[in-house]
Formats: C-alpha cells, structure tokens, sequence
C-alpha cells in the first residue's frame, strides 16, 4: 500500500475515533487562545472570543450528551466523570459572561485568560496518562461508533444556533445548569 493510501486510511479512522476528535477540538481551540493572547485589535479579539465561546460550547455538549455517559457506564469511574461535569459547568458560567461581554469591557480580557487556563487544566486531566482518555482506551469503549456519533452531533450544533436541542436536566448530575445555556 501507498504511503498516501496509508495516510488516507489513518485519517480516516481518526476521524471515527473519538478520542481523536475530542483531540482535535482541544488543538483548535488552544490555537484560539493563543492568536488571542497576541493580539491587540479589538474586533479581532471579539472573533475569537466568539469562535471559542461557540466551538467549547458545541464540544461540551458532544461530551456530556455522548462521550460521559458512555465513559460512565463502560469505565465505571464516577470520580473523574463528576469532576469533569464540574469543570465544564465552571467554564459555561465564564463562557456565558464572555459571550455577553465585548473587547471594550475592563475585565474581558481577563475572563478570556482564566477561561483559558481552565480549559488547559481540563484537557491536561483529560488526556494525561491515566486521565479520561486512557481509561476510555483501556475501558473497551467502541471509540469509532462513539467518534461518528460525536462527529454527527457536533455538525448538527455547529449548523444550528447551538441552542436549540434539549439538554439535560442538571438534576442529572446535581449542579444547576441554567448558566450554562445561551
């Protein structure tokens, strides 16, 4: 087989797999930051602000609505999925403020870095060896259905308003989501 045909096949089946696709969300988003952090125009601060308040907005949904709950039931591992339900529901409140704000506004920029360094946190507990992603690995979770079914979600909030389609009650998880919606 072809090194191209390889490729090909190998980024075809990362785009399946959900961990890869979580992945991917969490480079993007960080590059966002990044290109925040330099710069200085106001309305280039507001597109990224709106970029990354709408992509962690879709990827948390995908996670709780698909990738948790799965991860629940197959690894069994109630500690780490609480406190990952807990670490985006800290980030929606700060998502909601900044998505209300504008660059003009005296503590905008400092929301956008703590937003940052909160997700940071989030994705190194993620991904770190032992972290979600490991113990999803290791759990026998179908990473390629669950990526399609993520995959699928996700196209269906980034081509809606991202607000649209029911969440789940906070009750679920006993923390008050009313903050989280936009």
């Amino acid at each position: 087989m072809s090194t191209r045909k390889s490729t090909r096949k190998t980024a075809s089946r990362s785009r399946r797999d959900a961990i890869s696709l979580l992945k991917a969300d969490h480079r993007q988003v960080a590059s966002w930051f990044s290109s925040f952090e330099k710069t200085r125009s106001e309305m280039r601060k507001q597109q990224l602000a709106t970029r990354i308040c709408r992509a962690l907005k879709v990827h948390t949904r995908i996670e709780e609505e698909i990738f948790y709950p799965a991860f629940l039931e197959q690894a069994q591992d109630e500690d780490m999925h609480h406190e990952a339900v807990v670490e985006h529901d800290a980030a929606k409140k700060l998502i909601a403020e900044i998505a209300a704000a504008t660059p003009t506004d005296e503590y905008y920029d400092a929301k956008v870095t703590v937003l940052s360094e909160m997700i940071k946190h989030h994705v190194k507990e993620e991904e770190q060896p032992g972290g979600m992603f490991a113990k999803a690995r290791k759990s026998g979770m179908d990473l390629a259905e669950l990526g399609r079914r993520l995959a699928a979600r996700k196209k269906q909030l980034m081509n809606s308003s991202g607000s649209s389609a029911p969440r789940r009650s906070g009750a679920q998880h006993g923390i008050g989501r009313a903050e989280g919606r936009v």
